[in-house]
Parts: structure tokens; sequence; C-alpha cells
């Protein structure tokens, strides 16, 4: 895939001569009259690359979702002061890329990985909603589109590299200096040597190794951290042609960029059906040798379910159905995995292939392309029904860990009552994946009753209370009905108006708006 840069009109064609405009004069009459023919030129879909920076620890300020029925990744919002909002990321746009690498037809929970994992940068190519409908409707090709933003004919992406050391010819690699340039170097492998083998070319520059970009390294640096490598070592690679495009359209030469060539490690992705004793494994917190705490897979039972998908004692926990989870509080992920139903997907790696992706200071997740199942397709049981009667409805405690600026929700209330409801929930977002249903009745604030508590004391709490953000919630319209019947449960039963939150009321004020959690 070529250089991104910004688009270029292409030159215009020669038009046929057209008839001149016929001019009519009613003394005269129309006989003959020439045919006048309209040259206006029609729309057409342009894309914008939007770069997007952030510090650490914080995200980039947007939501993507993907509507059902609906082609394309959507932006849904962009929260102002962000990095998406510096970056030119508007609300509405389709993503066509993420870091050159074409998604429009990939699945969403894929698209989000790619985001999450991209680090302090990312590049995404969009399209305006105008933009995509109208190439939707005209049948335009998403993937020519996007290509025809990158018009250097013969460029290509940057290449990650594992070269494994073999006995008596090493790394089957020869790396020299450019005369006159500083701190940079052409490659030279040896015919069906190890480097060669793995995707190294004659003439490729070298832009990293092992998680070092050489600009930052010595000749003499160079020499010795090649030198110290035990069997093996990765680089990222570049053929000269695409280097110059890159820095002529100052775009970095990044890992993100890149295509993989055969990396020793993957993360795995793990289909798990519930069985009559549940999955058959245990998570555990544990503390690595590198000092990361992690999530780990643990007593695997024999012929239970995780056993049969292959899962393996020490896997690490990247993803559970497709949200990134390493950096997530391990009560959160149970929980994520409890309200998953009766199936889940992890995405897992082994301990030795993190600390390899920890070495390089990439994401193992950065290159992961494996499908992750909708989550429709793991629906929660049905509740049982004992002698015709149904199951009251009962409580749900949502755990939400909060990316970004926000937990994916907008809360609602009845105008001068108390008590609040949850008025929409973003697609996609923590909301969603914590379990949060629009019309949900909010009973506890991380612990705290606030059934008799107004709009804006309800707020606070959700503010104040920070990370994980814990929410006991009841269905709306079952509400009112639990209330008569749960006398002994833990939940409180304060009085409320007839017209109070059992009602779902759409009523929701201004206020609501500049509040989103």
């Amino acid at each position: 895939m070529c250089t991104l840069h910004p688009h270029k009109a292409q030159d215009p064609v020669d038009a046929p001569e057209l008839p001149k405009k016929f001019t009519f004069n009613p003394k005269e009459g129309i006989d003959n009259p020439a045919l006048v023919i309209s040259d206006d030129k029609e729309p057409d879909a342009h894309p914008r690359l939007c770069v997007l920076k952030r510090e650490e620890g914080q995200g980039f300020g947007f939501y993507l979702s993907k509507d059902t029925g609906c082609r394309g990744h959507v932006v849904r919002q962009v929260e102002p002061w962000s990095s998406a909002e510096r970056g030119g990321l508007k609300k509405g746009d389709r993503v066509l890329e993420v870091n050159e690498d074409f998604v429009d037809d990939k699945e969403h929970s894929t698209v989000v990985l790619k985001v999450q994992a991209s680090g302090l940068k990312l590049y995404l190519l969009v399209l305006s909603a105008q933009d995509y409908e109208f190439a939707v409707s005209e049948g335009r090709d998403l993937m020519s589109l996007a290509r025809a933003y990158h018009p250097v004919e013969g460029c290509s992406r940057p290449r990650l590299c594992y070269i494994t050391k073999e006995p008596g010819s090493g790394l089957g690699l020869r790396i020299i200096p450019i005369e006159g340039v500083r701190s940079s170097y052409r490659l030279s492998p040896v015919s069906d040597g190890p480097a060669e083998r793995a995707g190294v070319q004659n003439g490729d520059r070298l832009i990293w190794i092992n998680g070092v970009m050489i600009s930052a390294l010595t000749n003499a640096a160079l020499s010795k951290m090649v030198k110290k490598c035990e069997d093996h070592v990765t680089v990222l690679v570049i053929d000269s042609r695409s280097e110059e495009s890159y820095n002529r359209m100052r775009l970095p030469i990044i890992p993100a960029f890149a295509k993989t060539h055969n990396l020793p490690y993957r993360p795995k992705t793990l289909h798990l059906t519930q069985g009559p004793q549940g999955y058959g494994f245990l998570l555990r917190q544990e503390k690595l040798r590198s000092g990361r705490i992690a999530h780990v897979l643990r007593e695997i039972d024999p012929c239970s379910p995780a056993e049969t998908v292959g899962m393996e004692d020490g896997e690490l926990v990247l993803a559970v159905n497709g949200e990134q989870v390493e950096d997530a509080e391990h009560e959160g992920i149970v929980s994520k995995i409890r309200q998953s139903g009766q199936q889940v997907t992890l995405t897992t790696i082994s301990i030795p292939g993190r600390d390899y992706y920890t070495q390089l200071g990439i994401s193992p997740l950065l290159f992961y392309e494996d499908h992750i199942p909708k989550r429709e397709q793991f629906p929660k049981p049905p509740p049982q029904h004992h002698e015709g009667h149904q199951i009251p409805p009962h409580p749900r405690l949502c755990v939400l860990h909060k990316e970004g600026s926000g937990f994916g929700f907008n809360l609602g209330c009845v105008q001068n009552k108390p008590g609040t409801y949850i008025g929409q929930v973003m697609t996609g977002s923590a909301g969603e994946r914590a379990g949060l249903c629009e019309w949900d009745v909010v009973v506890e604030v991380n612990g705290q009753n606030v059934e008799e508590e107004y709009f804006d004391e309800v707020v606070r709490l959700i503010k104040e209370g920070g990370t994980p953000l814990r929410l006991l919630v009841v269905e709306g319209g079952g509400y009112q009905k639990l209330r008569n019947t749960m006398q002994t449960s833990g939940l409180k039963t304060s009085q409320t108006s007839s017209s109070g939150l059992s009602l779902c009321s759409k009523t929701v004020p201004d206020t609501s708006q500049e509040d989103f959690v």
C-alpha cells in the first residue's frame, strides 16, 4: 500500500465541443433550436487523513460504532478539545483505513482493536458521511478510492522482519553505513540466507532494530546491539524509494504501518461454549518477571471446554469479546466474561510472546487479524419459567471501565422527580459492554442507593466515583413490579409516584445533554 498524502485533483479532460447556447427570440420562433448541454461537475468523494496524537494514559477522544444493516465504521462522537478533534476527525466520518490498512470490510471488533493497539499515534483515512453515501450509491470501489489517495506508483509499506541466527552464517546480513548521511544504513542480505528468507531485500534501509530507532544509535552502539543479540533480531526495513516518499510527506516509518514477516509469536483466539461445569479454567492476576501485572489463565480442567479449544496454562488474556482488557482491573475482566452469557471469545498470548512484544515496545494486538464473532452470536439464556409463572425482573450489577473521555451513556430523569434512568447507551461503548440498556432504572451508584436522589446528585456521584463505576440497575418496565415482590432483597424500596421511572418517560431535561458520562 502506498504512502498517504493529500488528495490531488485529476487533470481536466478535454470535453467535446458543445453547440452554442440557443437564445430564444419570440419574433423568430424556435425552429431547429440548438441543444443546450450543462457542463456542471458531478460531486466526488475526497478522503481525508486525520493524524491523532495522545498522551500516555489518555484516549483519542472519539466513539466508533457500526450500525446493524449499515456499511462502514462510523465516528459517532468527537469529544471537545480531544486529540481526535485536533486531528480533524468529525462526527459522522466513515473510517476507510487505520494506519494504512483498509478496514471498511473488516469486522468492527477487529477495527476497534487496531485503534486500541496503535500506540500514541493513530492515522485514520476517512470519508465524510456525505462523501461515503455518495460513493456507495455510485457503486464506487472504496478500496480503490483509498488507494487513489496514495498515487506514488510502486511505493511499499515498511516490513517488520524476524531474523533467526543460523550456525555458520549468523544473521546472513551486512549493515552498510550510507556515506554522507548520519545514522543511515542500507542492508545487503546473503542470497537465500536467514535475513533474505525473513523478508529483507537488497538495498533496504534499516529504520528500527529490536524496538530502537536507528536515528537514536551511533555506529558503535548499533554494532554492539547486533553482536549482543543471542539467536534472533527483529528489524523494521523499507526500500529506498518508499523511504523517500514517507519523508517527502513527513510521515514517520513506524511498526504500525508495517507488514509482518514470520513473527515468532501471534495472539490466538479461543471461542468457548460453557459446559455444565462452566468453562473449566481459572483467571488469576499475577505479576510477571518483567514487572507487568497480567491476567493469567490457570488450572485448565481436563476435558473442559477450555482444554477442548486449546487453552494452555499460563497464557495471558489480551481481549474479551474483541475488547482490549490488558490494562483493565481484574474484577472487571471477570465481570465481562460472566456477562457474556454461555459463550465467550478470548484473545490470548503466551508469556514469552508478551515479553517479546514488550521488548519491541509495541502491542501484540497491533497485527491481530483473527475473526471475532459478533456479540449477537452470544445471547444470554432466556429466564426459566416455573409452573407457568415468569421469574420477576432482577437487579443487575454493571461494572464500567472508563475509556477515553467517558463511560458511553447518557443519564435521564423525569423532570422535577427523584430517580434516574439510562437514557442512551453508545454503540460499542463501555456502557454497552457492561450490559447497560436504555430505560434501565439506576438503583445504586458504587453501592450507594440513589432511588430518591435527584439527577444532579446522581451525576455528581458518578463523576466523583472514578473507575470502575458500579451501577446496580433494573429493567425499567419491571422496576415497580420488583419493588412490590422482592421485599426481602437488598434492593431498597423507597416511595415514588405512579408517574415515576417505571413509566420510562422520554422527557429528559436539557442538563442530561451536558452531563455525558
